[in-house]
C-alpha cells in the first residue's frame, strides 16, 4: 500500500492516478476540511479530467484520512516555499511529513519525496532527521526523490505521458519505485542519484524562468523606444535556432516563480543571470501597473476604481491563484494607496480573494472603463464583444479589438 502525504495540486492527482491503475492507496492530509470534502466525493480544485479520475480511484478503493498509515511506501507531496530574505528552500513541510512517517512506518520503508527541493536538501535536511530518530538510511529507511513534472490545466495528460526522474541511493530501490510509477506513466523513467534528481527539477524551471525574463525585458526595451515587441519576436522566431517566448504580466504559481530562487539562495555568487532574471519577472506586475497609469493619463481617467483586472489565477483555464501576477499587482497598488482596482475571474466566482472582486462578469464589465487582460482564459476570448466599448490593456497580445493597448 502507498500512503500519499499531501493532497494538493500534486499529491491528489498522483494518488488518484495510482489508485485507478491498481495500486492500493491511502491519501493523507492534515487539513480536515479537505479530507472531509474528498470523502464526500468532492475534489478540492478544478482540472480537466479530474472528476472522472476521482471516480475511477474511488471505485478502485482509494481512501482519504488525516492519519499517517502503517505501510512500507510513502510519497511526500507537500509544499516547499522559500525564505523571502535568504531565498533558500524552506523544507519545514517535508521534514514534518518525514518525521510523521517515521512515527508509523514499517522497517525498511521507502520514502519518496516528490516535493521540489534545492540540490542537497535531502542530504542536509532529511538524512540528519532520520539519523536523529535512530534509523539507518539504506537499511531502516530508503530515500528516493521523484520530482513531480506536471502543469495545472494539463495535469492528467502530463501525469501519464511526461518523462519522470527517479533519484535513489540503491539501484534496486530505484527499480521498485520505477515499477510503481510505471503502473500509469507512459513516458521514459530515468534512474539516477538523489542529488542529480533534485538539481534537474530546479534547472528545468529555472530554464523557463530565464527565458520568460528575457521576453519580459524585451517588452520594456521596446516600450521605452516605441517598438512593437510582438512583431520583433515574430520575425526573430523565423530564425531556425531562435524561439523567443511572448512577454506577460508576470510569473506565478508554485514552480517557476519559486524554484529558481532555491539556486540563488544556495549559490548567491554563482547565479547572476538567474537572480537578475527572477528580479525581472517579480517586477513585471509593477511594469504593468506603470503602463496602466500612462494609459489612464492618456484617456483622462483619474479614478482607479474604474479599472478592472480580468483574471486572478496565475495561468489560463485553472483555478490555481498561488502567487499570481494579479495578486502581486494588487499588493503593489495597495502600497501606493490608490483606489482598489476591480477584478474578476470566471474560475473563482465562488471564492472571494479581495474586497474589489466581482462574482458576476456582466456586473464587472458594467462598472469599469478600462479592462486589463491579466489572464488569457478561454472565457475572455469568447467575450471580446463585451469589451468593444472599453479601453483594453492586453498583456498577452490576444485581443482583436481596435481600442487595445499592449505591453
Amino acid at each position: 500500500m502507498v500512503n500519499v502525504i499531501g493532497l494538493g495540486y500534486i499529491g491528489l492527482p498522483t494518488a488518484l492516478m495510482l489508485a485507478s491503475h491498481g495500486i492500493e492507496v491511502v491519501g493523507t492530509d492534515y487539513n480536515k476540511a479537505l479530507v472531509d470534502s474528498l470523502n464526500a466525493g468532492v475534489p478540492t480544485f478544478k482540472e480537466d479530467g479530474l472528476d472522472e479520475l476521482f471516480k475511477d480511484a474511488v471505485d478502485a478503493g482509494i481512501k482519504f484520512t488525516n492519519e499517517y498509515q502503517h505501510t512500507d511506501t510513502y510519497i511526500v507531496a507537500v509544499p516547499t516555499p522559500y525564505d523571502k530574505f535568504s531565498k533558500k528552500v524552506d523544507a519545514c513541510y517535508v521534514k514534518a511529513a518525514v518525521n510523521n512517517v517515521l512515527n508509523v512506518c514499517n522497517a525498511g520503508a521507502t520514502i519518496i519525496v516528490e516535493s521540489t527541493v534545492s540540490p542537497g536538501t535531502i542530504d542536509k535536511e532529511v538524512r540528519p532527521l532520520i539519523a536523529e530518530r535512530g534509523f539507518v538510511t539504506g537499511r531502516d529507511i530508503h530515500l528516493v526523490h521523484a520530482p513531480e513534472r506536471i502543469l495545472p490545466g494539463n495535469m492528467i495528460y502530463e501525469l501519464v505521458n511526461n518523462n519522470r526522474t527517479i533519484g535513489a541511493d540503491e539501484p534496486e530501490v530505484a527499480g521498485r519505485v520505477r515499477d510503481i510509477y510505471a503502473s500509469f506513466c507512459k513516458g521514459e523513467i530515468v534512474l539516477t542519484d538523489i542529488r542529480t534528481a533534485e538539481m534537474t527539477k530546479v534547472v528545468e524551471n529555472t530554464f523557463r524562468a530565464v527565458n520568460i525574463a528575457f521576453a519580459n525585458e524585451l517588452s520594456r526595451i521596446c516600450r521605452h523606444d516605441n517598438m512593437d515587441v510582438y512583431e520583433i519576436i515574430r520575425i526573430c522566431n523565423k530564425h531556425p535556432r531562435v524561439n523567443i517566448m511572448n512577454p506577460g504580466p508576470g510569473v506565478g504559481g508554485h514552480c517557476i516563480s519559486v524554484d529558481p530562487w532555491f539556486l540563488v539562495g544556495d549559490y548567491p555568487q554563482l547565479t547572476k543571470v538567474i537572480g537578475e532574471s527572477m528580479k525581472v519577472n517579480d517586477s513585471q506586475p509593477d511594469f504593468v501597473l506603470e503602463r496602466l497609469q500612462v494609459i489612464m493619463q492618456e484617456n483622462n481617467i483619474k479614478d482607479a476604481s474604474r479599472v478592472g483586472l480580468y483574471g486572478i489565477t496565475y495561468k489560463e483555464n485553472v483555478d490555481d491563484y498561488r502567487d499570481s501576477p494579479t495578486l502581486q499587482l494588487l499588493e503593489s497598488q495597495e502600497r501606493h494607496l490608490a483606489a482598489p482596482l476591480k477584478c474578476y475571474d470566471p474560475f473563482l466566482e465562488n471564492m472571494k480573494l479581495t474586497e474589489s472582486q466581482y462574482s458576476d462578469f456582466d456586473a464587472f464589465i458594467n462598472d469599469v472603463d478600462i479592462v486589463v487582460v491579466m489572464v488569457k482564459h478561454d472565457h475572455i476570448c469568447h467575450n471580446w464583444d463585451r469589451l468593444k466599448d472599453k479601453i483594453v490593456l492586453d498583456c498577452h497580445n490576444i485581443c482583436p479589438l481596435p481600442n487595445t493597448y499592449r505591453l
